[in-house]
């Protein structure tokens, strides 16, 4: 259900496009991401900060699209989030006594140091590649195109990533940790 929430945005900017036009999509994709973020901080009294990096930066690159009427500025907001994730996931290698990632996840998933950072190196990579192959999409493609890539294409990279990812973390945890008992 999380997902469903994480993606609404997308979604709902897909949608509009479909019935209608890229500027009417992104003042959609706006007004969802600030009530979305509303209902985040009513209801949790907290907002992630990767929702708070991506809200402001649809409310930066939206607001320029409208307001300069070039779809440019949407069309980047995708890899200029997706490479501040992967600056800000590398620079938590440098700041603090643990990854970014290990901070998130820690609470519910045990690993050796040496395995939180190859795990954030992956993150790292996933953002700056999803982040690449949409300035490819963007400059090579239609916006019709594009906007099937932005829904489809990085709502499943991101889930085979995070499969891929989960496999992983299973193979990398300890057997205690892994709830496996022995009979």
């Amino acid at each position: 259900m999380q997902l469903l929430f994480d993606f609404f945005p997308v979604i709902a900017f897909f949608v509009t496009y479909k019935l209608t036009d890229i500027y009417v999509a992104t003042g959609v994709l706006i007004a969802v991401v600030v009530v979305q973020t509303a209902y985040q901080w009513l209801r949790h009294r907290k907002v992630s900060a990767i929702a708070l990096i991506s809200g402001g930066m649809v409310l930066v690159f939206g607001g320029l699209t409208l307001w300069i009427h070039d779809e440019m500025f949407i069309k980047w907001k995708v890899t200029v989030v997706n490479w501040l994730l992967a600056a800000g996931f590398l620079l938590s290698h440098f700041v603090g006594d643990r990854p970014f990632i290990q901070r998130m996840l820690s609470g519910n998933i045990e690993l050796e140091r040496a395995s939180w950072l190859k795990l954030s190196w992956m993150w790292i990579a996933f953002f700056t590649i999803v982040g690449a192959i949409n300035l490819y999409v963007m400059y090579t493609f239609s916006t019709d195109v594009w906007a099937s890539f932005k829904l489809y294409g990085t709502i499943g990279l991101t889930l085979l990533f995070a499969l891929l990812q989960g496999i992983w973390i299973a193979s990398k945890m300890p057997a205690d940790a892994s709830g496996s008992s022995s009979t």
